[in-house]
């Protein structure tokens, strides 16, 4: 049986689908000793080669796949390789069983908090993928004190470059031991989304700096308080299964977070 090559290697833990797209744009990847085009499909017994090199898609999807939490400190980069020579986020992460691992979305390089990693490249896709609005959830410090106008307006909607955008339920939240609260603001807060930047970004419209970005939640897996920066943890099967049925669609029951 084939199926398009996204798919497949995308299955096998081998990279996501996108990833695998901008593979074969690249002209990298061969099929049978012919360049793939996008459309192409084949199957696990196919001759398959990434730059020249075979790639074993029926030992790879005979592994099982595996997930991992981890809490990436701010200063790393949420890619494999830096042309500045900065710390990435998989430098710490132990070897996989099967595939490689693929994370799921993306944090910027000031941003600290929740990365999830999975060598399912279909798992991955779902959980990126925006129909099915997996929530995330932050923890936010900004410079000065925002009124109940700017917060209304945060919740209505603010137009950004790439279209609007909104977050879904702000809540106030206590600062820090020995912060000065009368210039800053702390809040916890959820949207649906994960655009490039997009909390600061919405909070850069309405003008506000973002000082302090903490993700602690994405989806039903929450970043557990004796995880530390730099520290990474299995994903058991039970948060696993409660993973892969977000990633399809279906309501999680970890959202506790209350209404605004």
């Amino acid at each position: 049986m084939t199926v398009r090559l996204q798919k497949l290697l995308a299955a096998a833990g081998l990279g996501s689908r996108r990833q695998v797209e901008q593979w074969i744009v690249a002209g990298r990847l061969t099929v049978g000793g012919r360049v793939a085009k996008l459309g192409d499909r084949a199957a696990a017994s196919d001759e398959v080669c990434l730059d020249g090199r075979r790639l074993e898609l029926g030992q790879a999807q005979a592994a099982k796949h595996r997930a991992l939490l981890y809490h990436k400190p701010v200063g790393e980069v949420t890619t494999r390789r830096d042309p500045q020579r900065r710390p990435t986020v998989f430098d710490r992460l132990p070897p996989p069983e099967g595939g490689r691992w693929i994370v799921v979305g993306r944090l910027d390089v000031n941003t600290a908090g929740l990365l999830l990693f999975t060598t399912d490249g279909d798992l991955a896709h779902r959980l990126m993928h925006p129909s099915s609005c997996i929530e995330r959830e932050y923890l936010v410090r900004v410079r000065g004190r925002p009124g109940s106008d700017t917060i209304r307006k945060l919740l209505e909607g603010v137009v950004l470059d790439d279209g609007p955008a909104a977050f879904d339920r702000i809540i106030d939240e206590p600062a820090p031991a020995g912060e000065d609260a009368a210039r800053n603001a702390s809040y916890r807060l959820v949207l649906h989304e994960g655009r490039n930047r997009e909390v600061r970004r919405i909070w850069e419209a309405v003008g506000y700096e973002v000082s302090r970005l903490l993700r602690i939640r994405y989806g039903p897996v929450e970043l557990p308080r004796d995880l530390r920066p730099g520290e990474w943890r299995l994903l058991d099967e039970r948060l696993s299964a409660r993973l892969a049925a977000a990633a399809a669609g279906q309501k999680s029951a970890a959202a506790a977070f209350p209404s605004a």
